[in-house]
């Protein structure tokens, strides 16, 4: 079998194969999808990859290490679907020669809704209460109401900025904090610039929208969680080790804090024994803050428009050039 320009190495749980995208990928060369688990083991995504030109990365659990960067001696981008590049070693790829890009601000409406949606989910003990009612109880507990609340939000760019605006029309008062130190855009988002200790201390919903980076690694501690309200709820729809994991477990066990609705995750897939699962006051989704027909759509499109673009000498959304 011939080698394929493009491969698509980790697209399992499967959304390329069969696209839009899927079909715009074919006309540009052989295109090869492999929708089977294993993505996450380095030898084995060595094998998928080839001799591969173009890779597009569809799932974080595929690691491109430098060793793999190494291994695929053909590959020249890495055509990310999304906007999280923690998979992959991007000092190795400028290194190596090898172009990274990905597909910023696509998904960002969504997940901002789903931020929302934890919040009030969360707040308003919906998943208990529902199940509750099924097991023939009328619960009246209280409730927590948006309309009066304070949220943090860490993180100002798209995703942040569209919670903002969101939460603002929900009544809520907002602090927000810039990783870029950017008071003047916070301002403009209609949220009032606050240091993390103030919005630690100050908010009633806590939500993270932060990029992973080595500054941004274990961004909430055992430090963070004790200057927290105790009745402060936590969302987290940026990427899971954002927050130190056993800080989080303990917060939630003794109540530091009151709940937290959680999308992203130290590990993906959850394992069957990990004990976030036994926590009752926490809400879990699956890492599909962005998974609606339209977003998948869009940004499938524009993974492949970008291998377009590079193939045609101009690559567009870089996160990495080679070095020269």
């Amino acid at each position: 079998m011939a080698d394929p320009l493009i491969a698509v190495p980790d697209d399992f749980p499967s959304v390329f194969e069969g696209s839009a995208g899927h079909e715009r990928a074919k006309a540009l060369g052989d295109t090869r999808v492999v929708t089977a688990r294993g993505a996450d083991d380095e030898a084995e995504l060595i094998k998928r990859v080839g001799r591969a030109r173009v890779a597009i990365n569809i799932r974080a659990h595929a690691k491109f290490s430098d060793g793999v960067m190494a291994a695929c001696r053909e590959l020249k981008l890495i055509s990310v679907w999304g906007t999280g590049t923690d998979n992959i070693d991007l000092e190795a790829a400028g290194r190596r020669g090898i172009t990274v890009t990905n597909t910023p601000g696509v998904n960002a409406f969504a997940v901002a809704e789903h931020t929302i949606a934890l919040m009030l989910t969360v707040g308003r003990k919906i998943p208990r209460i529902d199940r509750e009612m099924r097991g023939g109880a009328w619960p009246r507990e209280m409730l927590t109401q948006c309309l009066g609340k304070t949220l943090g939000v860490f993180g100002t760019g798209t995703i942040g900025a569209r919670v903002i605006t969101l939460a603002r029309a929900l009544g809520m008062t907002v602090l927000a904090w810039s990783a870029r130190g950017d008071e003047g855009h916070v301002r403009s988002l209609g949220a009032r610039p606050a240091t993390k200790d103030e919005i630690l201390r100050e908010a009633d919903f806590v939500s993270l929208n932060l990029r992973l980076t080595p500054e941004t690694r274990g961004f909430l501690t055992r430090r963070e969680f004790a200057a927290m309200k105790k009745t402060a709820i936590l969302v987290n729809t940026g990427r899971g080790a954002l927050v130190e994991r056993e800080a989080l477990l303990d917060a939630l066990r003794q109540g530091r804090i009151a709940a937290a609705g959680l999308d992203v995750f130290h590990e993906e897939p959850l394992k069957p024994d990990d004990p976030i699962l036994t926590l009752p006051n926490v809400v879990l989704s699956p890492h599909n803050a962005g998974q609606t027909p339209e977003v998948i759509r869009d940004g499938l499109l524009r993974a492949v428009t970008n291998v377009e673009n590079f193939l045609k000498g101009a690559p567009t959304d870089l996160v990495v050039a080679p070095v020269k």
